[in-house]
């Protein structure tokens, strides 16, 4: 059985421009274990368009029925179960949430009393196995931030009440954007964080009118507008599964790991999250291209996606636009 949505969602393969966005979600997809993306841009360039239509474009989960988790059958091994195929889950984190909104609440008085543990699963629950978005994540408060992070890179969630411990699968995709006028994320959090793009308003007033007229052509007939986009959906689609499938067998030159860690020696970048996950992009952008072996091209398409927000040590200096990023890497990787 398959839950239906009803409701059309703007074709990804139809957003205009925003390349790099694009580019740092189809990544994420293809290899999670990038840790995440934060974009932040300017107010009304189709961030949170974007970020739900990849979630559209992917291919469904088969889930035990009715579980709270998504959990994948094979994680249940009690006697037979029934199973059915969902959406990956698409999960919205409003700005004013509360942690027991974020992480569950457990009953106390229904552990004590009926000793069960009444677990009432929140947000990080709904999103195992799928994306969890966070909208002015800039604005959220330290502490929840952290603990996205820590559950994003962990895999799992932690509810502790009264010496009652719950423990629970939380694989997503964190995805945060945010307006940079309203401020920015400390860098100790921005860090964590795969990768980090910038967008733009689009200046073209050519390219301006198209992305008017495509949105107002969707607005006037959302099906009609989704069946015309249906066969670059279904291929882009096939291209992220295939890459999926082919990210383990991606190989990467010795001599290119060692100078990605030269980049990220010389431009200071505290700790080795930046070495690792310019590691797993590059093989990621190479298993979405069809390709077997990692080649400068591709680790030069990502890696100021991976390392541009790691360059920020004052709270108060603005991100680095990636020149700096692009210019040790021409240097080193001997670039002309």
């Amino acid at each position: 059985m398959t839950k239906q949505n009803n409701t059309p969602i703007f074709p990804f393969t139809a957003i205009v421009g925003q390349e790099e966005m694009k580019l740092a979600l189809e990544l994420n997809v293809i290899d999670p274990k990038i840790g995440g993306v934060m974009i932040m841009g300017d107010r009304g360039t189709g961030k949170s368009t974007t970020i739900r239509a990849i979630a559209d474009l992917l291919p469904e989960i088969e889930v035990i029925k009715d579980d709270p988790f998504n959990r994948h059958p094979a994680e249940e091994n009690e006697g037979k179960i029934e199973t059915e195929f969902i959406k990956i889950p698409m999960i919205d984190l409003p700005l004013g949430a509360t942690e027991d909104r974020v992480c569950g609440t457990i009953d106390i008085e229904k552990a004590l009393t009926e000793g069960v543990k009444a677990f009432e699963p929140g947000l990080l629950a709904k999103a195992n196995r799928g994306i969890l978005y966070v909208d002015e994540v800039n604005l959220l408060d330290d502490h929840l931030v952290d603990i996205l992070l820590d559950s994003a890179a962990s895999g799992w969630n932690t509810v502790e009440r009264e010496g009652i411990s719950v423990r629970h699968p939380a694989q997503f995709v964190l995805v945060g954007s945010g307006n940079p006028e309203e401020g920015e994320l400390r860098p100790q959090l921005l860090d964590r964080f795969g990768m980090h793009a910038e967008i733009r308003t689009v200046k073209d007033p050519d390219l301006r009118v198209k992305i008017v007229e495509e949105r107002t052509l969707f607005d006037l007939n959302p099906h009609a507008w989704v069946d015309k986009y249906k066969d670059q959906q279904d291929c882009l689609k096939q291209k992220i599964i295939d890459a999926q499938k082919l990210l383990d067998k991606i190989e990467m030159p010795y001599d290119f790991r060692v100078k990605i860690s030269q980049v990220c020696s010389e431009l200071d970048v505290d700790g080795l999250r930046g070495d690792i996950v310019t590691n797993r992009a590059a093989k990621a952008y190479t298993a979405f291209h069809g390709g077997t072996a990692v080649s400068i091209k591709d680790i030069e398409k990502i890696i100021v996606l991976c390392l541009r927000h790691r360059l920020r040590k004052d709270p108060l200096e603005s991100i680095d636009s990636g020149y700096k990023v692009k210019k040790l890497f021409d240097e080193i990787f001997d670039i002309d």
